[in-house]
Parts: C-alpha cells; sequence; structure tokens
C-alpha cells in the first residue's frame, strides 16, 4: 500500500515554519498562518463531529474570504471531498451541480442557506453547515490517514455548451498540479500576492507567501472599483498578481486614466481567456513595471503553455491563429484530426496515425502529471474527453490550433466555431485579433449562421459604425454582413471570454 499523503501538507508545513506571518488578508481582516492552522484542526473536529467523515462530498458556497480556505482546508484535513462552486453560480446551474454531485454535507453563507428552503437540490442535502462553524479544540481527534488516490476537490466546468462537468481532483493530482503551477509561477515565501482565482489562493499556503483577497466582484465584475483595488495594492504592498485578462485590462486602463503608479508590483499572471496582441500591449502600457506571463490552460490541465507579454506584442498578427507560446516542459501536446466522437487508441502508433504535421489545424490534445484524467459521475464526459493509451491520459480540449515549425503552439478558436469556407478555414481567433487592433473595438468575432458569415462586433461609447467599416474593408476579411452588438455576451468565470453559444441566439 502506498504511503498516507494529504494536500493540507505543504499548508501545514509553511504554518511551521513562518507561524507569524500573514497568511490571508482580506479587507481589514488578517490571520497568521499559526492561527490558520490551529482553526483548520479545530474545524475540521467539529465538521467531524456534525456527522462529515472520510470521503463525504460537502458542497463549499462560500465567498473568497478566510472562511471559505478555512473550511476547505478542514475538509482536506478530514479526508472529505469539498466540492466547490463559484459565486457567480446560478440557481439552474446550482441545481445541475447538486445534481451531479449528491453532497453528503452543505457548507454555506446565510443567505445561501436561506436559498435551500426554495432549492430542490440544497433541500435534499442531510447536513446543513454555516461558515462561520469553527468548535473548539479538541486534541483528542485524529483524522483517518488519506492517500494520493482519495478525492479532495471537485470544480466543475463552466459548462456554457452544456451540463457542467465535475473535474475529481485526487490529493495526488492536486499535488501534480500544485507542482505543475509552482514551476510555472515560482512563488516565493516573501511574495504578497493579489488573489482572484480561488484556486492560487490555496498554491500561496502551500509555499508561504501572503495572499490579500482583492475587492473584485467575482458576481458582477464590471461593478468592480479599480480605485479600491489599486488602494489595495498600495496599502499592502503586492507584487504579484495572478487574475483573469478582463481584471488585468481594467486595471491597467485604469491606471493610465488616473496616471496612477503601482510601484510595487512586478509580476502579472493571467490566463483563462485568448490574449490578444493589442490587449498585452494595453497591459504593458499600464502595468510598466511588471513583467506579464499569459498562460494558456484549462479546468482539466494547467499549464499547457504560456508566452510572455512583450514577445506576443512584438509579433505582428497571423494569419492562421494566435500564439500562446512553447508549451510546458512536464506536457506532450499534439494536434489531431477534428471529430465529435469519441477517439479510442490502443497504442501510440493508433495516436500517430490521426496526429496532423506542423502547420495543420486541428484539434488540441495534451498529456502530463497535472492533466486531469477523471470526472465525476460523467462517464459520457469521460469517453468524449479523453483518450488513454495504457496508463496514460490525453485530454481533448476542445480548442484548435497548430504547433508551427518552431514549436510554438497557435490557437485559432474553439473547435465548433470553425468555419469551413471555399476548400479553407476561417478560424474565428484570426479575426478576433485582426478585429481587435482597430480603434474603436471592444470585442468582436465572426459566425456562421444559416449559411451567412457574420461579423459580430461590441463597440466602445461614441463611436459610429459608419467610423469602423472602412477600416474593416481594408483587413481584407470574408464575410457577408456586420452585427453590432452591444455588449457581447462573456463567459460568466472570467468575463473575458466571449460565449458563442450565447451570441449565436442573439442573432
Amino acid at each position: 500500500m502506498s504511503a498516507p499523503f494529504n494536500i493540507v501538507s505543504h499548508f501545514l508545513e509553511q504554518a511551521d515554519k513562518f507561524p507569524d506571518k500573514i497568511a490571508i488578508q482580506y479587507q481589514d481582516q488578517a490571520i497568521s498562518y499559526a492561527r490558520l492552522k490551529s482553526e483548520v484542526i479545530q474545524t475540521a473536529a467539529c465538521f467531524h463531529s456534525k456527522g462529515i467523515k472520510k470521503g463525504d462530498r460537502v458542497l463549499v458556497f462560500v465567498p473568497m474570504s478566510i472562511d471559505l480556505y478555512r473550511n476547505v482546508l478542514a475538509l482536506f484535513h478530514l479526508g472529505a471531498t469539498a466540492v466547490f462552486l463559484d459565486e457567480w453560480v446560478s440557481k439552474k446551474r446550482l441545481e445541475a451541480c447538486c445534481d451531479v454531485a449528491q453532497c453528503n454535507a452543505f457548507i454555506g453563507v446565510f443567505k445561501i442557506r436561506l436559498l435551500s428552503i426554495f432549492s430542490p437540490g440544497l433541500r435534499k442535502i442531510p447536513i446543513k453547515l454555516g461558515s462561520k462553524l469553527k468548535g473548539s479544540a479538541n486534541t483528542a481527534f485524529q483524522p483517518e490517514n488519506t492517500f494520493r488516490g482519495d478525492t479532495a476537490l471537485i470544480t466543475f466546468t463552466t459548462g456554457s455548451t452544456g451540463t457542467p462537468k465535475a473535474a475529481k481532483r485526487t490529493h495526488g493530482f492536486l499535488n501534480e498540479q500544485f507542482k505543475a503551477l509552482i514551476d510555472k509561477i515560482q512563488p516565493r515565501p516573501d511574495d504578497i500576492d493579489l488573489t482572484t482565482l480561488p484556486v492560487v489562493l490555496l498554491i500561496n499556503l502551500g509555499v508561504g507567501s501572503t495572499s490579500v483577497i482583492s475587492a473584485f466582484k467575482a458576481a458582477k465584475p464590471q461593478k468592480t472599483d479599480f480605485s479600491a483595488i489599486s488602494a489595495i495594492i498600495d496599502r499592502f504592498r503586492v507584487n504579484r498578481i495572478i487574475a483573469s485578462p478582463y481584471f488585468m485590462l481594467e486595471l491597467a486602463k485604469y491606471t493610465q486614466q488616473n496616471k496612477r503608479t503601482l510601484n510595487t508590483l512586478k509580476q502579472l499572471f493571467t490566463g483563462g481567456a485568448p490574449v490578444f496582441q493589442r490587449e498585452a500591449t494595453l497591459i504593458m502600457d499600464g502595468i510598466p513595471s511588471c513583467k506579464l506571463e499569459i498562460v494558456y490552460g484549462s479546468t482539466e490541465a494547467e499549464p499547457i503553455s504560456s508566452i510572455s507579454g512583450q514577445e506576443l506584442s512584438g509579433k505582428s498578427i497571423h494569419e492562421k491563429g494566435l500564439c500562446v507560446g512553447i508549451p510546458y516542459h512536464g506536457t506532450q501536446v499534439r494536434i489531431i484530426s477534428i471529430s465529435e466522437e469519441s477517439i479510442t487508441c490502443s497504442s501510440t502508433e493508433e495516436l500517430d496515425q490521426i496526429t496532423l504535421t506542423n502547420g495543420v489545424i486541428g484539434e488540441i490534445i495534451v498529456t502530463g502529471a497535472h492533466v486531469l484524467d477523471a470526472y465525476f459521475n460523467n462517464e459520457q464526459a469521460l469517453k468524449r474527453n479523453k483518450i488513454f493509451i495504457g496508463d496514460q491520459c490525453w485530454h481533448r480540449t476542445g480548442d484548435s490550433g497548430f504547433i508551427n515549425p518552431a514549436g510554438e503552439l497557435y490557437l485559432t478558436g474553439r473547435c465548433n466555431t470553425l468555419i469551413p469556407y471555399d476548400g479553407t478555414i476561417i478560424a474565428p481567433f484570426v479575426y478576433e485579433n485582426k478585429l481587435h487592433s482597430l480603434p474603436g473595438v471592444n470585442m468582436a468575432t465572426v459566425l456562421e449562421k444559416e449559411g451567412k458569415i457574420i461579423l459580430c462586433i461590441e463597440l466602445k461609447t461614441r463611436l459610429t459604425p459608419e467610423m469602423l467599416e472602412t477600416e474593416i474593408k481594408n483587413l481584407e476579411l470574408v464575410y457577408d454582413e456586420i452585427r453590432y452588438i452591444n455588449p457581447i455576451p462573456r463567459d460568466p468565470r472570467h468575463h473575458s471570454k466571449i460565449d458563442y453559444e450565447k451570441l449565436k441566439k442573439l442573432l
């Protein structure tokens, strides 16, 4: 039998190394590593006394706060599985996630517990607990051993094209993902990180960094006060931010418009949506003291590749796609023929037969120790999104792209958004990149509907279509008509990617 292992051990080690250091700063509340460790252990004992045991799935519906991480770490420590829901979740999505996860317990703030009266999915969960529950010290309680194959965390994909998939992350998988992201981000104990992405804060706790939870409104990002964000950066001397492209762009716009200089910032990492040349330049111009790194990945594989902002902004707009850099050294990346069907390969030689040569557009697949190999309660998604060759799992990203002769990975759009045209392919990312380069365009893409190729454009205020259409003609794009849509629908998680399904319904 393998040796016991629990992902929470990384945090516990840092708590012993840096007991007096601030682990999390949330508004005017701060908690040290030592105190957080004590409260995590107490909370785990309290959960156990309330009937939660190893292996139980526990729905955690708590906004980013000290309480969120105390509860999640306590569940890890106990050997239970934390089922995590985003703040922006709709009632329909909540019910779908409850139906998939079939949880034994629920932890939520008062408002969400009140919602459980009206939610069939929450109502049937037997144990309901508040997010503030800690209990008292119980030195007699000792959790059961956990192992690398035990499930620690279940998160959900955005589910924009159907039922959200439940990504099942074991303690061993989280450890591999932890190592890969540390390798890419290279966080240090003396870092002070402004945190907007929940999983990043767990990594910070595992290396001894201080995390400052920002005033970013995940459910309503457009209402975020970036003057408050910049004040937080100055007050706590933040030196690193890991956030969505939307957050980075809005912060950069704010600093430029208000002539703010964020001198403590040194590193910016962004991902979760495409970043085009103009956007990379805008971010670097707005926050010039920083090195910008753009990471390409997905819920199931993070990271896949990366490129510096400086390198991206220096590239000309490619006629075939958007460069996302050299694949991460801990992965293997291939481009295979696009297919709607499940793919079965019994050997690497069979995979070779559907692997495309450099420069040819196909579906991007990736394998590596940090690539997710399981979904919870969704055999159909597993068959559709994974290719297993023995113990090796290849994840089908659903993204289309190609690898150039220099080994760089290029994106061309989601596979289901590519448009066959006159013996070639119209790649949405090429159109988006070219249209984004035009002054006055806030967001744009191309879609095919009922045989027509339609440019969809979101304009900035005070700009008329007539001012733009001559510029569009100069781009030599193939299209039948232009539609102006304000706003173009975005993904709910990062507010950065186009929601193509919703957009198509608007046409």
